[in-house]
């Protein structure tokens, strides 16, 4: 460990109570030499190589290693858990850390497949933004309690071009009067894909009347009169849709290259920093630019969780601390890396480590953490299932 990384790591543990300092500091021992078998999604050289680099600080740090076990899908490393239970496998497990997301999450925590609660332990969590940020400990309605840990953010974002569109409508009301005053200028991918999907929750968040009923499961008794002002607006805005709503871009890929060719004046994407990336590369005009709605936007954050039988559960555990370092987080939203959006609150980091955050350069189009506004919660999956469906019978075109 260098001076630096022994100067901070002495701080946070001061910062400890001592009886949490001791159990920290075991910790930190117990993982001396252990290899974490990280399960992540492999299908990005980007995140592979982010993850190669965590793995050199981990063992610089803390003598851990990590070996990345690349997966197509993160129920594979689930499937793998699960079987060792069904084996009677209750130590020594294959896998120590996973990339997991909500659905498998909610699989393993009701299965008692998980390690923990350890997250809220860390020495590291005290920085991560809990209160501006709660998707960091609520996984798609599912409280978090401490399973998992999170490690970047991912925030619904508005793109728009801005000599075409010197001030974008900052609220759903003002978006619905500009769309019906600009006929054919704004379009949305079809559900069921994602981003399509978003957008749906987006409208729900600023058109029912009450948006928390979204955290429970729906209930079929009240569930018509609850989304009646969401197809409202959708009914009002979709004849002045693209191609007057007879038509549909599939995905965001489609909706991106419609406001590259000026089809349309605004488009949005989950990564605040597509955008900017875009016109890196050269296919967006270096004239487009972000925004979000008052009052926020959709947003969810990549967690890794522990399974219950990890042979490495220590260095497990370093890990996922480390994953919270500003230095990691910084380097994790640089876009020349990987551009994710911190799971940090930055008005707690000392000075040295808000720093990295300002001197980023985000990209011209890219809204700093601060100006992205609250991020709001991700609606139970019953909801969006259900819309979904309804969506398709009200609106649904052939492809």
């Amino acid at each position: 460990m260098n001076r630096r990384h022994f100067l901070l790591a002495s701080a946070l543990m001061l910062a400890l109570p001592a009886q949490a300092q001791t159990a920290w500091d075991s910790t930190l021992e117990a993982a001396k030499g252990q290899t974490v078998y990280w399960h992540a999604w492999g299908g990005d050289p980007k995140i592979n190589d982010f993850i190669a680099w965590v793995g050199e600080q981990a063992q610089a740090r803390h003598g851990v290693s990590i070996e990345h076990v690349k997966l197509a899908s993160t129920a594979d490393a689930v499937a793998r858990v699960l079987g060792e239970r069904d084996a009677g496998i209750t130590t020594g497990g294959a896998v120590d850390l996973i990339w997991i997301n909500g659905e498998n999450f909610a699989a393993m925590k009701d299965q008692g497949l998980l390690f923990g609660p350890f997250a809220e332990q860390l020495p590291n969590w005290p920085l991560v933004d809990v209160a501006g940020k709660p998707a960091v400990v609520t996984d798609f309605t599912l409280p978090t309690e401490g399973f998992e840990s999170p490690w970047a953010m991912a925030q619904f974002v508005f793109e728009y071009d801005s000599t075409r569109l010197p001030e974008p409508p900052r609220s759903l009301a003002a978006l619905k009067d500009w769309i019906i005053a600009n006929p054919g200028r704004f379009s949305y991918p079809q559900p069921p894909d994602y981003l399509g999907t978003t957008f749906l929750k987006q409208v729900a968040y600023g058109t029912l009347a009450d948006p928390s009923v979204m955290q429970q499961p729906l209930d079929e008794a009240t569930y018509d009169a609850t989304v009646a002002p969401m197809w409202a607006w959708l009914d009002e805005v979709t004849p002045a849709l693209w191609r007057a709503g007879k038509a549909y871009p599939q995905n965001e890929p489609a909706l991106g290259q419609l406001l590259a060719d000026a089809e349309v004046d605004v488009g949005f994407a989950l990564n605040p920093g597509r955008a900017s990336a875009e016109i890196a590369a050269g296919n967006l005009a270096d004239t487009v630019r972000t925004f979000t709605l008052e009052g926020g936007t959709i947003g969810n954050a990549s967690f890794v969780a522990i399974p219950f039988n990890a042979a490495h559960q220590a260095g497990a555990q370093v890990v996922a601390n480390l994953l919270l370092d500003p230095e990691i987080q910084a380097r994790a939203q640089d876009p020349n890396i990987l551009g994710f959006q911190t799971v940090l609150d930055l008005s707690s980091l000392a000075d040295t480590d808000r720093a990295r955050f300002d001197a980023l350069e985000l990209g011209v189009a890219t809204l700093s953490p601060a100006d992205l506004g609250p991020a709001l919660l991700e609606p139970h999956g019953s909801w969006m299932v259900r819309i979904g469906q309804d969506w398709i019978a009200r609106y649904g075109v052939a492809q």
